[in-house]
C-alpha cells in the first residue's frame, strides 16, 4: 500500500463543542456527507499545531459567529462511519454560550442553526453526537467522568502550567447525565 493510500484510511481528528446556554445547546444541521441532514455539535477538523481548545475557538468562529467561555475537554469518541468512508476521533469540549445570533456562515457545511432542550433533541442525529448521547465515550460515561462534568487532576501536579489543570472549585465536579438527559439516565449511569 502506498503511503497516500495509507493516509486516506487513517482516523483523523475532530473537535466538537458543545455549548450550552441554560437547559438548551446549540446544533447545526449537515450539508455535506457524511451524514447529510444530521444535526451535530458546531465544530470541525483539528488542524496541525492546533490545541483542541484553539480548533473548537476558530470552528465556532467559522460556523456560527458566537462568543463562548468556560472551554472544558469533556470526553472523545471513536467514530467509525457505516459505509467505511471516514473513521473519526471526535474530542468533546463544552463551553458557555455568551453572545452573538448564531448564524450559518458556512452554508457548505450547514444549512440551518437551533437551540434544542436535552429532552426534545432533533432527528436524525450525526454519528458522534449519537456515540455521545450512548455513553460510547473514553473515559466512559459510565465511569465518575459524566458528562457536564469536567475531568479532575491531581493537586500534585508538578510546575506553575499545572494550575490551569487543577478544577475551578467554584463549579461542580461531577455532573451525572441523568441531570441533563433524564431519557439515558437508566441505560448510561445503570439505574
Amino acid at each position: 500500500m502506498s503511503e497516500q493510500q495509507s493516509d486516506q484510511r487513517r482516523p483523523l481528528v475532530g473537535v466538537s463543542v458543545l455549548i450550552i446556554d441554560g437547559d438548551r445547546i446549540l446544533l447545526e444541521k449537515r450539508s455535506k456527507d457524511p451524514g447529510k441532514g444530521a444535526w451535530k455539535a458546531p465544530g470541525g477538523h483539528m488542524e496541525f499545531g492546533e490545541t483542541p481548545e484553539e480548533t473548537a475557538t476558530r470552528e465556532v468562529e467559522e460556523e456560527v459567529g458566537i462568543t463562548m467561555s468556560n472551554l472544558k475537554f469533556r470526553t472523545m469518541t471513536n467514530d467509525v462511519f457505516e459505509d467505511g468512508s471516514k473513521h473519526y476521533i471526535t474530542i468533546w469540549m463544552e463551553a458557555k454560550y455568551e453572545s452573538g445570533e448564531p448564524k450559518v456562515k458556512a452554508p457548505y457545511e450547514e444549512s440551518e442553526i437551533s437551540w434544542f432542550t436535552w429532552n426534545s433533541l432533533p432527528q436524525p442525529l450525526y454519528l458522534p453526537i449519537q456515540h455521545l448521547l450512548e455513553g460510547k465515550t473514553y473515559p466512559s460515561l459510565s465511569t465518575e467522568f459524566k458528562l457536564g462534568g469536567a475531568r479532575e487532576t491531581s493537586s500534585k501536579l508538578p510546575g506553575e502550567g499545572a494550575e490551569a489543570l487543577r478544577p475551578d472549585p467554584s463549579t461542580p465536579s461531577v455532573t451525572h447525565v441523568r441531570e441533563l438527559r433524564s431519557d439515558v439516565s437508566e441505560s448510561v449511569n445503570g439505574e
